[in-house]
């Protein structure tokens, strides 16, 4: 199938699953969007762009479809990938950041040490969905500790509603599936 950009190949390729993760959440699931070769590439391509218009020397992927995304942004762009791991996922030694969630706290850890100077280093973030923000507020944090700029960040889906955008206050933020200024 062709689609004509992102936007479309998102629409046709995401899966909506109810009830998931708990009762009364609409689940977009973007695992046929990965595995589409071309919608692949256009949200990529767009992700790309996105930390171009940022002026990005590096890019973070956030655990764990940040990853995936991230990886492929930062290959396109011939710049390197760092890897925003949950708590207990690096070996020692590592910068923490810790964050609330809803109901507890959770970490994010990048390494510190030897290969991984990030002082004056403009990072993007890339992530696959904003919902309430936390995570990314999180990882801001954690590079912004480690003397890094965090200079932008691109996101493929927004769940509208939950205040993610918010949070990011004046950060910049790229949304893929967020329609063009001239088609809202």
């Amino acid at each position: 199938m062709t689609y004509g950009n992102a936007r479309e190949a998102l629409a046709a390729k995401i899966r909506y699953v109810k009830d998931f993760p708990e009762e009364g959440i609409l689940f977009e699931d973007l695992t046929p969007v990965l595995a589409d070769a071309e919608a692949f590439q256009l949200v990529v391509d767009e992700l790309a762009d996105a930390a171009e218009r940022f002026d990005a020397q590096l890019i973070g992927g956030l655990d764990a479809r940040g990853f995936l995304l991230g990886s492929a942004v930062a290959y396109r762009l011939g710049l390197g990938i760092l890897a925003i791991r949950k708590q207990g996922k690096l070996p020692p030694p590592v910068h923490t950041e810790e964050y609330q969630l809803e109901y507890g706290t959770a970490a994010l850890e990048v390494p510190a040490g030897t290969g991984t100077d990030l002082d004056g280093v403009r990072v993007v973030l890339v992530d696959d969905v904003l919902a309430t923000g936390g995570t990314l507020v999180a990882a801001r944090k954690l590079l912004e500790n480690c003397g890094a700029t965090v200079a932008g960040h691109a996101v493929v889906l927004e769940v509208s509603g939950l205040g993610g955008r918010d949070r990011l206050g004046d950060s910049p933020l790229i949304v893929v599936n967020e329609p063009a200024v001239g088609d809202r």
